[in-house]
């Protein structure tokens, strides 16, 4: 089927002549490591919990993709056709993708945490006619939950499962049968080859507000992130890439998946975040360069502390999905020596858009989310869209190459202005070298008496106390002030007392003025979460609404 997109003639003509888009495909790059590389390792791919290895070379990776493309088409995938894949972080997934691109059907990335509410909604509005799901992962039946939903997809033809023995296997559907030598693949991969500009990736955002909306990317759109990205950051062919950030979220799609293929390099998949894991399979693949939001970072620092050495190849941890607290850089410093701290902002629809450089100084990543890669462009505006002098806080636009191409069967949602300007969002301010700093939500500001509070900068002091693991303010409602300021935080020791005045009297140490401070505190066993790791504060807020509520009634 064509999928209808957002995209403009202007702005494809503008793209090609900057040289931001190319024509490229996945595959081409893909293919020319093939070539180059045949036995170089491709994908090592770790199932933490089945104490599972799995490495293939460029070419045993090829030969499964021709194999899966090939069987794919023989089910009766078309070009355009939606591929939903729930699947962790195993070699499947990588395969799957360049698999669909080959036959330009488009790939669906599905968090494997969703359960039956977000499946039916998400495969349903994606018409997706095969889904690829684990049997188990985590102790949660995958297949039985897709066979409960089949009555509800119409639009779903097959649904295959990894490590089923049935006949809805995986590997007997699709693997186990030479469907390469039933159709000449030449010409079918020819046939199918997908324009730079046709959907291949189809991704849904997280969730933070509302109903999760379906992402459009382009080849053009991916690899116009990933070609500057990699260029920044003095990525090449011998970088070892660990990725235990999921590949159904876009950083690990762009960055685990796609980058390794782009660069020609190896990918290391870990499906199961375990710290003191990853620090063996650092050591032992002797990894480069990883990703991962701030816990991650948290927890890799925590691990180094008792394995000093063993994360010697880690020339580069790249932190994005929220600020980095600057304690959380120091220590990473002084326990992960010789390995750069580097910060990055970006979202769904654009990849990273911002990173901070790796000749930079450590305190950039503490102080900045970075300066926008070439061929985006950022700016703050006012309320009234005007734009905003250096170190004024405003809302965050963004335009350029990596910019998705509008939102899936919902093209009234996609709010790009005529200058091509998108509205993240987000609050920032930028220096007059055009670093930012993310500073909040556009729903994400408390105003109390009249006054908006610096909710980033309370919560950053809030990480640097010693009892603290994650902290999120939010705002309830009051009849007097408009909203009062609360406190939800998790502990590194959940066993442990955190009171309010404990919060408060630090703030004050920092010499946080009174109408700053906290006026509730809520120590929660884990905080409410986006698949991507981003704290849900709508949850939050919630929460505060209906304490806040119950105690005015009583008053």
């Amino acid at each position: 089927m064509k999928i209808r997109t957002n995209m403009h003639e202007g702005r494809r003509t503008e793209m090609y002549a900057c040289g931001a888009w190319n024509d490229m495909i996945i595959t081409d790059c893909f293919e020319k490591a093939v070539t180059a590389t045949p036995h170089k390792i491709a994908l090592t791919g770790y199932r933490v919990h089945a104490d599972d290895r799995v490495s293939l070379s460029y070419s045993e990776l090829d030969r499964q993709i021709t194999r899966m493309a090939a069987g794919l088409a023989g089910l009766g995938v078309d070009k355009g056709d939606v591929v939903s894949c729930q699947l962790p972080n195993w070699w499947q997934m990588s395969a799957l993708f360049l698999a669909c691109v080959r036959i330009g059907a488009v790939c669906n990335p599905l968090m494997p945490i969703f359960r039956e509410h977000e499946m039916q909604y998400m495969l349903a509005h994606a018409q997706s006619k095969v889904a690829v799901v684990p049997k188990t992962f985590r102790n949660f039946d995958h297949q039985a939950m897709l066979r409960g939903l089949r009555s509800e997809l119409p639009d779903l033809k097959h649904v295959l499962v990894i490590d089923s023995d049935d006949e809805q296997s995986f590997d007997k559907v699709l693997l186990q049968r030479a469907w390469e030598e039933e159709v000449d693949t030449t010409r079918l991969f020819a046939e199918r080859r997908p324009s730079a500009d046709d959907v291949v990736q189809l991704l849904y955002t997280s969730g933070t507000t509302g109903k999760p909306k379906g992402v459009m990317h382009t080849s053009n759109t991916l690899l116009s992130n990933i070609r500057p990205f990699s260029e920044r950051q003095r990525l090449c062919a011998d970088d070892i890439i660990l990725m235990p950030s999921p590949l159904a979220h876009q950083l690990g799609f762009l960055y685990g998946l796609m980058l390794p293929m782009y660069l020609g390099a190896t990918a290391i998949l870990q499906d199961v975040w375990e710290p003191a894991f990853a620090v063996r399979v650092i050591a032992e693949e002797g990894c480069s360069l990883t990703l991962g939001s701030t816990p991650f970072l948290a927890d890799l620092a925590e691990q180094a502390r008792t394995e000093r050495g063993r994360l010697a190849s880690l020339k580069t941890f790249i932190s994005a999905g929220a600020p980095i607290p600057g304690a959380l850089v120091e220590k990473a410093a002084s326990v992960m020596q010789g390995t750069k701290v580097i910060s990055a902002w970006g979202m769904t629809e654009n990849g990273a858009v911002t990173t901070t450089r790796p000749e930079d100084p450590q305190t950039t990543a503490v102080n900045f989310d970075g300066v926008a890669l070439p061929y985006m462009q950022i700016k703050i505006v006012d309320e009234h869209g005007n734009e905003l002098p250096a170190g004024e806080e405003g809302d965050l636009l963004v335009r350029g190459a990596s910019q998705c191409v509008g939102y899936f069967r919902q093209p009234d949602m996609y709010s790009v202005d005529a200058e091509g300007w998108f509205a993240t969002g987000d609050i920032a301010r930028k220096d007059a070298a055009g670093y930012i700093r993310i500073t909040g939500r556009s729903k994400d500001v408390v105003i109390r008496g009249g006054e908006n509070l610096p909710i980033a900068d309370i919560e950053n002091s809030l990480y640097q106390h010693p009892a603290i693991q994650a902290v999120a303010l939010v705002g309830a409602p009051d009849e007097r002030l408009g909203e009062r300021l609360c406190a939800y935080v998790t502990l590194h020791d959940a066993s442990a007392m955190l009171t309010l005045k404990d919060v408060t009297d630090f703030l004050m140490e920092q010499r946080f003025t009174r109408q700053y401070l906290p006026e509730y505190l809520e120590v929660l066993p884990a905080m409410p979460r986006t698949p991507s790791g981003k704290i849900q504060k709508f949850k939050l807020r919630d929460m505060a609404k209906d304490i806040f509520h119950n105690q005015q009634a009583h008053a």
